[in-house]
């Protein structure tokens, strides 16, 4: 907040009009007014004796803060729309401009405003864009030295929309640094770029990456919440998610092991004898084509690592020594468990 603004917001906190406000410190009324109007600034000396009136710091008179508040920073955002509704489009840039320059230090209120003016623009898509272009990007790149880690994605993200916008794809490639290469974002927008520019090849490849890697994120979602229904002993939900996964699984085109594994669990907290059986024995005779995925249409342009024979017989062996697992107690009887074990 401006001085002004300060003077008005803390004297009427005090329930404290201009007129005993101007008594106490010796001016007029119409002189407390322009304070808070911000057509004047008290003089230096009175400072001291206005922040003593209001029991306010002079650092808090003179609004030496670093971040706005969440409440005044939606309070200037409102505002803003409001002016939209009303206003020409040069009245509010001019308006948005001063506010940022009233806090230098609010990378957040920079990078909100400026997308509020870079949204408006594109809607009602005005002439001399580039009118505004420069200050509007300046705004971006300065939330990039955020110490908050969202304002820097934030930033990034509207950098790269803007870029990309304008068919500057070179630039728009630049920002994708303050992306995490773990962030699925990341590698959608470099497949983006990799389309735009006619590299076809590593566009569709990346695209298959992000499936893969989404479909072994959902995959340990739905073995946690089979685990939580079991918990509950919620039967009917736990089968429930078992059909979801192996339909999952289907949809990622996915070997026939990764559709009927979950089952298994399943099987073996409501000791389904037959069915647990099922599944092992369908589980052991298809750990060959477990790496069935790498021939797929779906991954056409991934390139995997062939399974070694010598892989697949450990794999089959984890396998019978998981089976021996105390959970499938109540199978130690059963010769055909005996066997696969």
């Amino acid at each position: 907040m401006q001085i002004g603004e300060v003077i008005r917001k803390h004297r009427k906190l005090k329930s404290m009009t201009q007129e005993e406000m101007a008594k106490r410190l010796g001016v007029t009324a119409p002189a407390v007014n322009k304070w808070e109007n911000s057509n004047s600034f008290p003089d230096i000396t009175l400072l001291v004796p206005i922040a003593r009136l209001l029991d306010i710091t002079v650092d808090t008179l003179l609004s030496f803060q670093e971040e706005l508040t969440p409440e005044e920073l939606g309070s200037i955002l409102r505002e803003l729309t409001d002016m939209m509704k009303k206003e020409g489009y040069e009245t509010v840039f001019q308006w948005a401009k001063k506010k940022i320059e009233n806090y230098p230090n609010c990378e957040q209120l920079a990078l909100q405003l400026a997308a509020a003016l870079d949204g408006y623009h594109l809607m009602k898509q005005l002439p001399d864009s580039e009118k505004y272009d420069g200050y509007i990007l300046e705004c971006y790149r300065r939330g990039l030295e955020s110490s908050e880690e969202g304002v820097r994605i934030q930033a990034a993200e509207m950098l790269y929309a803007s870029y990309i916008r304008n068919e500057q794809y070179e630039k728009a490639e630049e920002y994708l640094q303050y992306f995490s290469i773990q962030n699925p974002n990341r590698k959608r927008k470099q497949a983006q770029i990799y389309a735009k520019t006619g590299r076809i090849q590593d566009a569709s490849r990346t695209y298959e990456e992000i499936l893969y890697a989404e479909y072994m994120v959902l995959s340990e979602v739905f073995y946690g919440l089979l685990a939580l229904a079991m918990e509950e002993q919620d039967m009917e939900r736990a089968h429930m998610l078992v059909e979801k996964q192996g339909e999952l699984a289907r949809l990622f085109e996915m070997s026939r092991y990764y559709e009927i594994v979950c089952g298994l669990e399943l099987a073996a907290e409501e000791k389904d004898k037959e069915k647990a059986l099922e599944i092992m024995e369908e589980m052991l005779s298809c750990v060959e084509e477990i790496g069935s995925m790498q021939q797929a249409p779906l991954y056409a342009h991934m390139k995997f690592k062939g399974l070694r024979e010598e892989v697949l017989t450990e794999m089959k062996e984890n396998l019978k020594n998981g089976l021996r697992d105390e959970r499938f107690a109540f199978l130690k009887d059963d010769p055909r468990y005996l066997e696969f074990c």
